[in-house]
């Protein structure tokens, strides 16, 4: 029976509540707790309630990825294509 449960908790998606609105009038859904922590960071500012929205701040954050703690910036693929090669170069010697 507590295996049961255990899986029902994983299977459980985490609500996504909180509206993000991007600079180029984009939208996507993310969870209060993400909401929360980019808005301590600066990267989001609040605009209202029901729904919690946000706006990002500067231009062009939500193209920032971070990828093993290597910021990348996805409006330039050539700079994820080269981190992904070096991070699977990187991966093969293991």
């Amino acid at each position: 029976m507590a295996v049961k449960k255990d899986k029902e908790k994983k299977k459980r998606r985490k609500k996504k509540t909180a509206l993000i609105i991007c600079r180029d009038r984009k939208q996507f859904w993310t969870t209060q707790t993400q909401f929360w922590q980019w808005a301590r960071e600066g990267i989001i500012s609040k605009t209202s309630d029901q729904p919690l929205t946000g706006l990002f701040n500067r231009e062009h954050e939500e193209l920032l990825v971070l990828l093993s703690n290597t910021v990348l910036n996805l409006a330039h693929p050539n700079h994820m294509r080269e981190a992904l090669l070096s991070r699977r170069v990187g991966m093969s010697g293991k």
